[in-house]
């Protein structure tokens, strides 16, 4: 069986998580923590960068310094991880949706300034398959409502719009170190801040509402609960696990990119002859292989793919079912609009096999299979 994932693993994770464990400071901002925190920096040209114990809590993390309170709206759309909207939704907030582009999948930037209310204060982009939303025309309507953008880069490390770093376009920007993501800590995330003045008081909520940050560099003499907090510190040896992969980012990367070019190429004739649609991505991103989709005519060709490629020994999957058809969605969110493309491309959307150490071989296999469910 051609498993849809399989975690990265470089062969140096072992031997720095010892390293971790031999420096006596397992618990959060240890040596490796502090290394991830420093590539992220360097990578992305963030102000600062924070590793935590997940994505969906570096998206916590934002809202609280973004001060989202019950009452307010935040606009996001409803194809993504429940943790989007989670965050906001433990603030007391409403999630306002709406409708996706059917090229990318992201949300559609011409539809969010007909959401805006009085009470929205943030708009959360999420980009989807490491491919970015269109980051020139939302920041262009936050800046003219003064609003927050909370970037959703679960998705989209080593990924890029018009140059700029995905994650660090916005006000925050939240990365996953899922073991499905491109580079993995097992569970984890970081918070990417833009705002210098923002820094100190990240450090105080990650570290459970205390100065805590400012003892260990030396700048107080003892710490104690300065404010409202929580714990969102992952352990240095999880981190230990992570910088061994950011250490081989480019090489990961470049593997990844080449199992997606492969699989583009060869679906191209399928596409051309109407079977299927193959994955769009604007000239104006540079996309980071987190994963290959392919689009069926409809929700039932999709599952007779599914279940022919599983009998073949090929796992695929669909994604996301969006938030405003869960139970939740429907109590702490609205959908503003209508749902033209949401829901309809959702259903026709189907992922191959994608990880680091995917063979040639497999890959050919996968192709193979999908071009014979076709004939």
């Amino acid at each position: 069986m051609i498993n849809f994932n399989v975690p990265p693993y470089t062969g140096k994770e072992m031997e720095y998580i010892a390293k971790a464990v031999a420096n006596q400071k397992i618990c959060g901002d240890g040596e490796f923590t502090k290394k991830c925190n420093e590539w992220m920096e360097k990578q992305t040209g963030t102000a600062k960068a924070l590793l935590t114990t997940s994505c969906t809590h570096a998206t916590e993390l934002a809202a609280i310094l973004a001060d989202i309170n019950p009452g307010d709206e935040v606009i996001m759309p409803a194809y993504t991880f429940v943790s989007t909207a989670d965050a906001f939704v433990l603030r007391g907030a409403t999630v306002v949706f709406v409708d996706i582009r059917p090229d990318t999948m992201n949300i559609d930037e011409n539809l969010i300034e007909a959401a805006i209310t009085e009470k929205t204060r943030a708009i959360v982009p999420v980009h989807y398959a490491g491919v970015s939303c269109e980051m020139d025309k939302i920041m262009e309507i936050a800046d003219k409502y003064n609003l927050c953008v909370i970037e959703d880069a679960a998705q989209g490390i080593m990924a890029t719009y018009k140059g700029k770093a995905l994650g660090a376009i916005g006000d925050y920007g939240c990365y996953s170190f899922h073991e499905t993501k491109n580079f993995s800590m097992g569970e984890g995330g970081a918070i990417l801040i833009q705002d210098e003045a923002k820094i100190e008081e990240a450090e105080i909520v990650r570290e459970k509402g205390t100065n805590r940050a400012k003892f260990f560099r030396g700048q107080i003499d003892k710490y104690t609960w300065v404010d409202k907090g929580s714990s969102y510190l992952p352990s240095d040896m999880n981190a230990a696990y992570l910088y061994a992969q950011l250490e081989l980012a480019k090489e990961i990367t470049a593997a990844r990119l080449s199992v997606w070019n492969r699989y583009h190429e060869a679906f191209a004739e399928l596409e051309a002859a109407g079977k299927i649609t193959r994955p769009f991505v604007p000239e104006y991103c540079e996309h980071n292989a987190h994963m290959y989709y392919l689009k069926c005519k409809d929700l039932e060709e999709r599952t007779r793919l599914i279940a022919f490629l599983k009998e073949q020994g090929v796992m695929a999957v669909f994604h996301y079912v969006p938030l405003h058809t869960a139970p939740a969605g429907e109590k702490f969110a609205r959908f503003h609009g209508e749902d033209v493309y949401t829901t309809r491309e959702s259903e026709r959307l189907v992922r191959l096999p994608m990880y680091y150490g995917l063979k040639d071989d497999e890959v050919e296999y996968i192709i193979s299979k999908v071009k014979e469910f076709y004939k």
